[in-house]
């Protein structure tokens, strides 16, 4: 419980226990994606008030989203456009009609409708159908069945920024923190702690957050001048630590990125990429921290090979134990309190009970009842334990593996165990984020593991080969295969036998001698 942020005086949380550890909150149902959308929303609320990337006081964060709810309900609750464009093709005035008389009964979320503002923005409805769908196939995870009001366009610029909301007929549209779980908000503090924050906004302000940029200003104009933002400011997320190590590589990372040569929109991908990566190592090394293990955090990543390999176990096993790393981080955290002086002088139950409210808000008030069967302080303890493991399961249990999977890190493929075995958009994001211009592999190769704690080649693997867990030729040929996968996807060059190079195709420094 040392050199953690005091918690917040006020706690909407069953226990203070997930929060304390990682912050409030790692999110599994949060997608990577739906982590940078919820910062840009975040970033942009902040800019706006002239405070992006400042914190006046730790954990103080307090913002207001937009809603967006004409934007919204044009995009996404709009089901009969395309039918009335092709019904009325040549009958503008009637296809309009229609559509407001559709419109009129069919929106949601706001108080006196009224879209006629934008028949003078696009006098032709064609014209009007054509940019909605083109903007309905940028939807972030397109393919998802999320509600309609939980649905989000690619960050082209602010207009297309809003949160994420509850919104039922005849009713005041409410906040929802089911895909907007916090950890952008996370997000965000990380990257305002990391101590780089004007130079991420100088980038960012080059980019998705530029208004004058063309499709800003095409989605600009599907809303009206004037519109309420039903929207409430929304007291920000928790972060324990002020400082640390991984709040520098995430933002040096993002720097790599939005200082080179890749068209601005293409960075975002990447971007959400390295994101998600960082997440996890910072999850996983704040568990560590609970645990006292300071060696240092290690992914062996087998690079897909046609046949089962001793790499593959090797990383199988570690995915495994990485995921099961986050339940024990809970148990040890909770019972480090049994070596308090403050428990050594407990006499009883109540007193167990009183300890435990002070130090994890547990349990709250309105439900003692799930100790009344407790019969001695190491019961509650016991009982506890327990309770905070159920509901660490929910959701931050997961993240580990749900992300892992989204951003390409780990894989089931050729395997029925899950492993650590990156694909093509993940090793393109590296070589973006470590290779300046051109780096030769093996250099490469090591600044993977001094990074990320990527373990690939033989190299690397040299404690495990050293202690007999596997021989050297099983690493070298995973990293013949990555040489291989990155020759193909044009990031590596070999100019002899003895001598391969990656490059980045956006590298911005001086490329190295030949």
């Amino acid at each position: 419980m040392k050199n953690r942020l005091p918690r917040p005086t006020q706690i909407d949380s069953d226990m203070w226990v997930d929060e304390a550890i990682w912050g409030h909150r790692l999110y599994d149902e949060q997608t990577p994606w739906l982590c940078f959308m919820e910062f840009l929303n975040v970033l942009q609320a902040e800019l706006d008030k002239g405070r992006a990337f400042f914190e006046v006081e730790p954990n103080k964060l307090a913002y207001l989203p937009q809603s967006r709810l004409y934007l919204r309900n044009i995009l996404f609750n709009n089901p009969q456009l395309t039918l009335i464009a092709s019904r009325y093709k040549y009958d503008n005035k009637e296809a309009w009609s229609q559509w407001y008389e559709v419109m009129g009964k069919g929106q949601a979320g706001i108080v006196n409708a009224d879209f006629s503002y934008l028949e003078n923005r696009f006098p032709k409805f064609e014209d009007f159908s054509l940019v909605v769908q083109f903007l309905r196939e940028t939807t972030i995870e397109g393919d998802n069945n999320k509600r309609w009001s939980s649905q989000f366009i690619f960050p082209y610029g602010p207009k297309c920024l809003y949160e994420d909301l509850k919104v039922k007929e005849n009713k005041t549209p409410t906040n929802d923190r089911r895909f907007f779980g916090r950890t952008g908000e996370l997000l965000y503090l990380m990257l305002t702690r990391s101590g780089k924050g004007p130079r991420l906004l100088e980038n960012l302000q080059k980019s998705v957050l530029n208004p004058d940029n063309k499709f800003n200003r095409l989605v600009a104009a599907l809303e009206p001048t004037e519109t309420v933002n039903s929207s409430t400011v929304k007291p920000g997320g928790y972060l324990p630590y002020l400082s640390l190590p991984e709040y520098q590589a995430l933002a040096d990372d993002w720097l790599s990125l939005l200082e080179s040569d890749i068209p601005n929109y293409d960075a975002i991908p990447h971007l959400v990429n390295i994101t998600g990566l960082h997440m996890i190592i910072y999850s996983l090394n704040r568990a560590k921290a609970v645990l006292e293990d300071d060696q240092k955090l290690t992914f062996i990543l087998e690079i897909v090979s046609p046949k089962k390999t001793i790499v593959r176990e090797l990383s199988s096993d570690l995915f495994t134990e990485h995921n099961n790393l986050s339940r024990k981080t809970i148990e040890v955290y909770i019972r480090q309190i049994v070596y308090t002086e403050e428990w050594g002088q407990i006499t009883d139950i109540s007193e167990a009970i009183s300890l435990l409210k002070n130090a994890y808000s547990w349990p709250k008030d309105n439900k003692e009842s799930e100790i009344e069967s407790a019969n001695s302080p190491e019961d509650v303890i016991n009982k506890f334990v327990s309770a905070a493991i159920n509901r660490h399961k929910q959701h931050v249990d997961k993240f580990h593996s749900v992300w892992g999977k989204e951003i390409g890190l780990s894989s089931r493929r050729g395997s029925r165990r899950l492993r650590y075995a990156p694909q093509d958009t993940l090793l393109k994001s590296l070589v973006l984020c470590v290779v300046p211009k051109r780096m030769e592999f093996q250099d490469f190769l090591e600044k993977l593991y001094e990074k990320y704690g990527f373990i690939i080649g033989d190299k690397q693997a040299l404690a495990l080969t050293e202690a007999g867990r596997a021989d050297l030729e099983a690493f070298s040929d995973n990293a013949r295969r990555l040489e291989q996968r990155l020759a193909s996807m044009g990031l590596l060059r070999r100019l002899s036998d003895a001598c391969a190079y990656v490059e980045n195709p956006f590298g911005i420094q001086e490329e190295i001698n030949k």
